[in-house]
């Protein structure tokens, strides 16, 4: 009984891990002049992106790879249909030109990549199918592309994105700050991943499906309170490029980082979840130019969420 009370209290104690992170690094930046837009593109977007990280580092570290794996699809997943759905049917989401044209599409390549990774086995002839240090390498290799592509375009005026204001703090607060972030990070993600081996344990379940659903939704609260909050200050490009960043950052960076620490087997399974992923990156892209000029509208945004939930009682359902 204690470690399904301490899996729920984990996420709170994961998630203020991550705003304390967040608040205790920019209050320092800005006492060392660092400019708000990088703040935002680094410390920020990282921030709203550490739950993540760290279950997938526990996971990794503890050889629960379905966990590591589930996370970041389920998380990806929730991010185009759920999070950006919701987001719209707030109000309709129009994006920038750069958002459309490049991110869009990295964080499509991004899952095509991975795709290709996870299947290897077809290539070799190996019987199964692992996500090695050399693809976590190379994973790596393409975020780092990626963050050079993003401080690139802050040199554009017309792609700076207005983060919301933070308070600044002293070094003394801001580093307590940053302790006790870490520590909750630390100490939340250790009770969710306990927490959903017991679970799947439990209920007879795939500790995948674990990752996929509560885990992915959990670690994606950060996205969603900021994307919503955006959408509904209609600050439309701050609520998409957070979604389709974090997609980019949760499969180059934190599986990158995640098969470092120790290679990861793939379950063929996941290759549906790879193909619901794939689906909504193209189905993205397509209501940027096919349906609307770079508009998600609320129409748009409810079949969306609808799209979410289908495949959600699908995994419930194939489970039985």
């Amino acid at each position: 009984m204690t470690t399904y009370l301490l899996f729920f209290l984990g996420f709170f104690i994961l998630l203020k891990g991550a705003e304390f992170l967040v608040d205790g690094s920019t209050s320092i930046a800005k006492r060392l002049k660092i400019s708000n837009i990088v703040i935002g593109l680094t410390i920020v977007s990282f921030g709203t992106s550490s739950p993540e990280l760290i279950v997938n580092i526990i996971a990794s570290a503890h050889g629960n790879s379905d966990i590591a794996i589930g996370n970041v699809l389920g998380s990806n997943i929730a991010n185009i249909l759920l999070i950006l759905g919701i987001s719209s049917i707030i109000y309709p989401i129009t994006a920038k030109k750069n958002t459309a044209l490049k991110e869009i599409p990295f964080s499509l390549l991004a899952i095509l990549v991975l795709g290709l990774m996870c299947n290897d086995h077809l290539i070799d002839g190996r019987a199964d199918s692992v996500i090695s240090r050399i693809d976590g390498s190379i994973l790596l290799a393409f975020f780092i592309i990626f963050i050079y592509y993003t401080f690139e375009i802050t040199k554009s005026k017309d792609d700076i994105i207005e983060k919301k204001e933070r308070k600044e703090f002293g070094y003394p607060k801001s580093i307590f700050f940053i302790i006790l972030g870490i520590l909750g990070l630390l100490f939340g993600g250790r009770w969710i991943v306990d927490g959903a081996v017991e679970f799947a344990e439990m209920f007879n379940v795939s500790q995948s499906l674990i990752g996929l659903t509560i885990i992915a939704i959990g670690t994606s609260l950060p996205e969603l309170a900021t994307s919503a909050v955006a959408a509904y200050k209609k600050q439309s490009d701050i609520a998409i490029g957070n979604a389709v960043g974090s997609n980019i950052f949760n499969i180059f960076a934190i599986l990158g980082i995640s098969s470092l620490i120790n290679p990861l087997p793939f379950n063929l399974q996941s290759n549906f979840d790879i193909a619901v992923t794939i689906f909504a990156s193209i189905l993205l892209f397509g209501m940027m130019f096919v349906f609307k000029k770079q508009i998600i509208s609320r129409l748009e945004g409810v079949i969306m969420v609808i799209l979410y939930f289908i495949y959600i009682l699908y995994l419930i359902l194939s489970q039985h």
